[in-house]
């Protein structure tokens, strides 16, 4: 039988954070790999553990995780346990293993042991040459740093309780070997200088620092640490010439932070950036005192997380001067596609509109002709605001259409964006737009699209609206109850039911009946609205692409369209392969739908009326024209699927069901809606000076950025919360309590008399 084996990833000198579950998670440290099976003895375990992790073996505790299990810890402590951790793991590989302090066991939280993050390498070469230039760090700028903190030189470590605020310096030790150790320029010696001196806890002046040489002192009076460094003759290498390597000083006072520039900080937490965009501040912050004993302020960390994110991700300011050249790779690898953008007067960028020719074409080959309208902020550095317009798939999944950057959402920039929507998305049929009726839609609509398209207002936009109106004037509850009783007329199918709805606000406040009469309900009421939206009454049905904006909204405007790209992409292919292993008629939504429908018809009794009409007997008796597809329940007409009434008469005489339902909700309509692929862009760099011709576009940032403070956030999907407000016990009014009533004697036999207020009408 063969030996079972597993790889163990040992790690060390993290920490374990607990989640609301209780699970555990170790985050952190630096991590090896030993090779591992049944006939390993535990003593052979802990000598390799203690060389690779440079400790004594001795109070080394070693811990693992039963499979499935991340709340309980288990301990290795003789040879049995180790082996019954890899008959655990022998189907699995490899196994995760916490190699602690002895003291650490006990608090579970930090090792003492010395180690370095997983993102970094240990230095230990004699010559220090980095995989990047060091060149373009700036790493002269100081940052202020206002409260006091205690250095030590390298000999006093192992005796001081800050030991693990130092673990993630300790690869810094060997930076500076010493004399004819070479750099490539005097930018990389005074990175690995600073390096050095942290990880060797003492402080250093320039005695000599130009571009010639340098020359470098400790701090420390009397201290006789010195190095001197200059130009390697005949190349461009710097050489250490010079170095006493000896120090008698004790560490000196330093400011936090002392010589840890924001380029500098920026360079260390770049490999964590890449991990985690969302990396915030305070634990920067955090994580740079507990790894590199260095304090930073809120504003310091924030400052090197943007410079980081600069390296990373590229400048904001060139990626607005990339804009010309980026449209031109899309519409070049995407041909078909439209991107096309605007500046200002002064060349400062003012829209961007991206359609792809995938989405341009699954739209016009198999969604219904239903678009929805809205916007979502964005929070990169100039702001802005993202104009979209979604459809729905044959599976009532979003498809995303056509998007827009805009420096700001105006009457102006809504109808520069409809309008290339127009040209991009040019069809015969009657579109119906879901959409606010406000900031120049409305407007817009009537003028691009004319008689060509309905225009439904969001139910969400008028509810919020209504409720705004409403707040100070009525109770919790009776506004609840109004908006409630909105939604329902909305939804009604039949006259009767929205003036049912209608009259129920009445009887609550005749002027809030007003606002509901005069908001122009042959635009948002199943009963009066002329258009087909196959009962999608909110615009923020593009929630899916929303949450794509919001995950990216924070890089360069380039970049951001390009991760929209890539999701898109992959949403196309994905819904694409998984659609070739669909054999139902209709898709699968709408199969369950259908069949839903079935299962009610089968209680229903049918009687011939005249022709192709029939009269359908259950709960009521409706009316169903099999030839003009309509049912007098509107269910039919409402969803683009045959109703239950309907459904009756079709297997009363001996018909499929199928032959009645909207073409848009086949499986051959969804597959022509992702039969195209979206390309990928090659990445834009910016144009060299001599490739630029006269005729180039300039474009230039907006000039409004981010104001201070927390970003405002668009929540799409959600109503806005009707909150429920103080109510006086006495007097009934809205506001404050009976403590504080000013009114002695009042008849409160009706508390939803309005105040005065007139509540605003839809123009």
């Amino acid at each position: 039988m063969a030996t079972k084996k597993v790889i163990a990833i040992c790690q060390s000198g993290g920490e374990f954070e607990s989640s609301k579950d209780g699970c555990l998670s170790y985050n952190g440290g630096e991590a090896y790999a030993v090779d591992l099976d049944e006939q390993t003895q535990l003593s052979d375990f802990k000598k390799e553990l203690a060389e690779t992790f440079h400790c004594g073996g001795e109070g080394m505790l070693i811990k693992y995780f039963l499979p499935g299990n991340k709340k309980t810890l288990i301990t290795i402590s003789k040879d049995k346990d180790l082996q019954r951790m890899v008959n655990f793991y022998g189907n699995a590989d490899q196994v995760e293993v916490f190699v602690m302090a002895e003291e650490e066991g006990a608090a579970r939280n930090v090792s003492n042991m010395p180690a370095s993050r997983s993102s970094r390498t240990t230095v230990s070469e004699a010559v220090v040459i980095s995989a990047d230039p060091l060149d373009m760090v700036n790493v002269d700028v100081p940052i202020d740093m206002n409260t006091a903190l205690e250095t030590k030189p390298c000999g006093d470590f192992s005796d001081t309780t800050d030991e693990k605020h130092h673990r993630a310096a300790m690869q810094w030790e060997n930076t500076i070997t010493g004399v004819d150790q070479r750099f490539r320029s005097f930018t990389e010696f005074r990175e690995a200088l600073h390096k050095f001196s942290i990880a060797h806890g003492f402080t250093y002046k320039y005695k000599k620092n130009d571009s010639h040489r340098v020359t470098v002192k400790c701090k420390s009076e009397g201290c006789p640490w010195r190095i001197y460094v200059s130009r390697l003759a005949t190349t461009q290498l710097v050489c250490i010439k010079k170095m006493s390597s000896t120090h008698t000083c004790k560490g000196a006072p330093v400011k936090p932070g002392y010589r840890s520039t924001k380029g500098w900080v920026g360079n260390i937490i770049k490999e964590k950036l890449k991990v985690s965009p969302n990396y915030k501040p305070k634990d920067i912050a955090t994580d740079i005192k507990r790894e590199y004993g260095i304090q930073l302020n809120y504003s310091q960390a924030w400052r090197a997380k943007e410079i980081a994110r600069e390296e990373l991700q590229g400048s904001y300011k060139e990626a607005y001067s990339q804009l010309p050249l980026f449209c031109e790779k899309i519409m070049e690898t995407n041909p078909g596609s439209l991107a096309t953008f605007t500046t200002k007067e002064d060349s400062s960028f003012h829209c961007l509109f991206i359609s792809f020719h995938a989405s341009i074409s699954g739209f016009q080959q198999g969604c219904r002709p239903l678009l929805f309208l809205d916007s979502t902020p964005l929070n990169s550095k100039y702001q802005g605001m993202l104009l979209a317009a979604t459809a729905a798939d044959g599976d009532d999944d979003v498809f995303p259409v056509a998007f827009a950057v805009v420096d700001e959402e105006t009457d102006d920039n809504w109808h520069w964006f409809l309008l290339e929507l127009k040209s991009a998305v040019s069809t015969s049929r009657q579109i119906t737009f879901v959409a606010d009726f406000q900031k120049g839609i409305k407007e817009s609509l009537r003028e691009i699209f004319a008689g060509e398209c309905y225009h439904a207002y969001c139910l969400r936009y008028l509810a919020e609206k209504l409720n705004k109106d409403l707040k100070g004037q009525f109770s919790h509850e009776a506004r609840r109850l109004m908006v409630q009783d909105f939604y329902a007329a909305a939804y009604a199918p039949k006259l009767e039911a929205f003036e049912r709805c209608s009259d129920n606000i009445k009887a609550i406040s005749p002027e809030a009946f007003n606002w509901v009469v005069s908001s122009k309900p042959e635009h948002w009421a199943n009963v009066f609205f002329g258009g087909a939206r196959y009962n999608h009454m909110s615009s923020n049905f593009g929630e899916l692409f929303y949450s794509w904006v919001a995950d990216a909204n924070e890089l360069p405007i380039t970049q951001m369209v390009d991760v929209l790209r890539g999701k898109m992409m992959e949403l196309f292919y994905t819904r694409r392969i998984n659609s070739d292993h669909w054999v139902t008629k209709l898709t699968p939504s709408m199969e369950e739908k259908l069949e839903n429908e079935a299962s009610k018809a089968r209680s229903l009794r049918v009687l011939l009326a005249q022709g192709s009409t029939f009269e359908v007997r259950g709960e009521s008796s409706e009316v169903v024209d099999i030839d003009h597809w309509d049912c007098s329940c509107k269910g039919w007409q409402l969803t683009g699927l045959p109703c239950c009434h309907a459904i009756a008469v079709f297997e009363c005489l001996g018909q499929s069901p199928y032959d009645y339902c909207s073409r848009y909700f086949t499986v051959e309509s969804y597959r022509l809606t992702y039969a195209e692929s979206i390309q990928p862009v090659p990445n834009v760099e910016k144009p060299l000076e001599n490739e630029t011709t006269p005729t180039s576009i300039t474009v230039t940032p907006p000039p409004t950025k981010r104001t201070p403070g927390r970003p405002k956030m668009k929540h799409n999907g959600t109503v806005e919360v009707i909150k429920r407000q103080l109510q006086c016990s006495k007097c009934k009014g809205l506001g404050h309590n009976k403590k504080t009533c000013s009114v002695r004697d009042v008849d409160a036999s009706d508390p939803l008399l309005l105040s005065g207020t007139i509540i605003e009408e839809i123009s």
